[in-house]
């Protein structure tokens, strides 16, 4: 069993290559999951669970952690003989505000113990140390569908796990969240950003990622762009990489 940095960017195509690098850092001991409930939290779990059956987990692999909305997650005595923590989909403020009292001690413990993290969706975005947990708004701006705003309308960033220093975005091409993720990169409200395809997962290593599934990882750097002398705001360059790229995850210098 080791560590490591699973995001996926949601979708429920793809199992096998989605779970699998999951499934593998956990050695095939069990794996907490991680949901929101939102009043279907069995319904939901199940669906993970079937998920993980798919990628190859055995029976009784996925252990179901909910925590009702409006509830605090509190990770000392649920990590205790997990190989894995699986933090599922639903609505991302919610499960920000979920961790928001735990986010060092669960960092530290997953740390520790050598225990791999994967998030689906939301639990992909919370792994941020800045979490871009919605809105479709940019100053007023719309820069992306609003049905995708997580119940917000300016974009906001929040604190995350700080699993990874660049902030996260989901569904990319399936929703239209790229220009979410451009936009806050671009004011500055995070220093660089990763957004992640349906059915894709990034497996992080250090400065490194590796895409896995069926979509693609798109990386956000803020550039100047002459900013300093017009002054207008920085702008962002993107950069999207295929299944099997492996992916710079640091960020460069400001050219």
């Amino acid at each position: 069993m080791g560590g490591g940095t699973f995001l996926i960017g949601g979708g429920w195509e793809a199992a096998p290559e989605v779970y699998g690098p999951l499934l593998r850092a956990s050695g095939g001991g069990r794996i907490g999951c991680v949901l929101l409930d939102e009043g279907d939290g069995e319904e939901q779990f199940a669906r993970y669970a079937a998920a993980l059956r798919a990628a190859g987990a055995g029976e009784g692999t996925a252990v179901p952690l909910p925590v009702p909305l409006g509830g605090r997650f509190e990770p000392g005595p649920l990590v205790d003989g997990l190989a894995g923590l699986l933090v599922c989909g639903g609505l991302t403020p919610g499960y920000q505000d979920a961790f928001a009292e735990c986010a060092g001690r669960l960092a530290g413990l997953l740390a520790e113990r050598g225990i791999p993290y994967a998030g689906f969706s939301a639990g992909a975005v919370l792994a941020a140390r800045r979490a871009v947990v919605g809105g479709w708004l940019a100053d007023g701006v719309p820069v992306c569908p609003p049905d995708t705003a997580e119940d917000l309308e300016e974009v906001e960033v929040r604190p995350g796990l700080g699993l990874v220093p660049f902030a996260v975005d989901v569904h990319a091409a399936q929703w239209g969240t790229l220009g979410r993720l451009v936009a806050a990169v671009s004011r500055g409200s995070v220093p660089y950003g990763v957004a992640i395809d349906e059915n894709t997962v990034l497996a992080v290593t250090g400065e490194a990622g590796r895409v896995g599934g069926r979509g693609r990882v798109h990386v956000v750097h803020p550039v100047e762009t002459g900013a300093a002398r017009t002054g207008t705001a920085p702008g962002a360059v993107v950069r999207s990489y295929p299944p099997g790229a492996s992916v710079p995850l640091g960020q460069p210098p400001l050219p």
